[in-house]
């Protein structure tokens, strides 16, 4: 199985330098144009201690202003929607986690596709209603895969079965470090997504709903549960533990956009 998927993969992925007539990148290296913030707590666009910016070229999350971390979610949203591609994002976590920070947010970070779009977020919602690819960092000592799956008001099938718990590891590696690793997400509207990591599908599943619970303070209007999610927005998170992010590129599949 892993052969037949790794030479789809490469038909996809093509080589490991992107080509400019096939990818573009969401990130443009020096400002965040193109970006919507949304902070739990906030009004759309609010971000009064500039928990995400651009430092060096970098795109990072950091929490240096804040006193204590105080529930404040953050999610970095880009501003056009997207159904079938291939998302290909470089992280790395840096320094340590702030105050007030939950102790399962260490090192824990994300980016959550077919999400719900920034404008129809309450002020005081966590999370986004969406899929998050779950970004995890280790502690030196125990294996703690990334590139899991998360699922804030969505459910999705996996063979063929319903699957309703909110968090799905993934068969990947541990990084216990502060080096540079690359998630690409293959997703295809409303069918099928596989996480990768160096060639190697590490997490798959299919036929995305909304449902269920994992997200707090939404809009009843905004999330209807049973509702296929054949694409939607794009968002980067801040958890309290800081991060940075090197690329965001994103290549269209046929027939999406």
């Amino acid at each position: 199985m892993r052969g037949s998927l790794v030479g789809v993969l490469s038909l996809l992925l093509g080589s490991a330098a992107p080509r400019e007539q096939e990818w573009r990148s969401l990130f443009n290296g020096e400002d965040l144009t193109g970006w919507t913030v949304k902070i739990t707590g906030y009004d759309l666009g609010e971000d009064p201690l500039r928990t995400f910016r651009v430092e060096d070229g970098l795109l990072t999350v950091g929490y240096e202003r804040y006193d204590v971390f105080g529930q404040r979610f953050g999610h970095l949203f880009y501003d056009q929607p997207f159904s079938s591609y291939v998302l290909r994002i470089e992280y790395r976590f840096i320094g340590e986690q702030v105050e007030g920070g939950p102790d399962w947010a260490v090192k824990n970070s994300g980016v959550m596709f077919h999400s719900q779009s920034p404008q129809s977020m309450a002020r005081d919602q966590d999370f986004p209603v969406s899929l998050e690819a779950q970004f995890l960092g280790g502690n030196g000592l125990d294996e703690r895969p990334t590139a899991n799956l998360c699922t804030p008001g969505t459910h999705v099938f996996m063979q063929g079965e319903l699957t309703e718990r909110h968090c799905t590891n993934a068969h990947a590696p541990t990084y216990h470090g502060e080096e540079w690793v690359t998630v690409d997400l293959v997703v295809r509207a409303g069918t099928s997504i596989a996480h990768v990591i160096a060639g190697d599908t590490v997490l798959s599943y299919e036929r995305p709903v909304v449902g269920g619970g994992a997200v707090n303070g939404y809009d009843e209007a905004a999330k209807h549960d049973g509702e296929s999610l054949t694409g939607g927005y794009i968002a980067l998170q801040s958890e309290s533990h800081p991060v940075q992010f090197r690329q965001v590129l994103l290549r269209p599949l046929a027939g999406g956009r």
